[in-house]
């Protein structure tokens, strides 16, 4: 048997181990990331009514009626408070979000405005830039008997401690005694609950 025939096996350094086996798992993990993008990514759920522009162009104002408007469109999203005159369809797409409230990513609302005989006056359409977004108010509602003073502080303590509480079976946690005199539960040391003021 001649030198050739014999195999020669090397080993690779720890280094070179160690560089192979991070460089496969930095190409798993690129492959990881980019296909969590696509796997990962909120799916976009349509809501409300769905409303097509070659549905609600078919409705002529002066000649359709409700009945055309209920056979096209389906029954309205809403209708106005004070008037039932005026029918509202909304549609809109919306994506959601992680501890947040939905994302609109589309939105259309269609405006029916009839007559009080059910003809049809005006057919508006608004989208996602003709929202308004109302702003909330920093303001906190006041509300009695929240605050107190310093007498206030100073007398809600009276009562709350009882030093025969041990002695008379009260509770554990020192809370105050469990029973007030002759033991009833109506004393000023009854489970710490203390003295209150109007």
């Amino acid at each position: 048997m001649s030198n050739r025939d014999i195999p020669i096996r090397t080993l690779a350094t720890p280094a070179a181990r160690y560089r192979s086996v991070a460089t496969s798992l930095a190409l798993l993990g690129g492959v990881v990331l980019m296909s969590g993008c696509s796997v990962f990514q909120s799916t976009p759920m349509p809501r409300g009514s769905l409303i097509e522009a070659d549905d609600y162009k078919q409705l002529k104002p002066g000649s359709s009626n409700r009945a055309d408007a209920l056979d096209l469109l389906g029954s309205p999203t809403a209708r106005a408070t004070f008037d039932d005159n005026t029918w509202i369809y909304i549609s809109m797409m919306t994506v959601p979000q992680p501890a947040n409230f939905p994302k609109i990513t589309k939105q259309q609302i269609v405006v029916l405005n009839f007559d009080p005989a059910g003809k049809l006056r005006t057919v508006r359409t608004l989208n996602l830039k003709d929202a308004k977004h109302p702003g909330m108010i920093q303001d906190t509602t006041p509300t009695p008997g929240t605050k107190i003073n310093v007498i206030q502080e100073i007398l809600g303590n009276v009562g709350r401690y009882n030093p025969m509480s041990g002695m008379m079976g009260g509770s554990s946690f020192g809370g105050g005694g469990a029973t007030g005199p002759m033991g009833s539960n109506s004393g000023p040391g009854h489970a710490g609950a203390g003295n209150t003021l109007p």
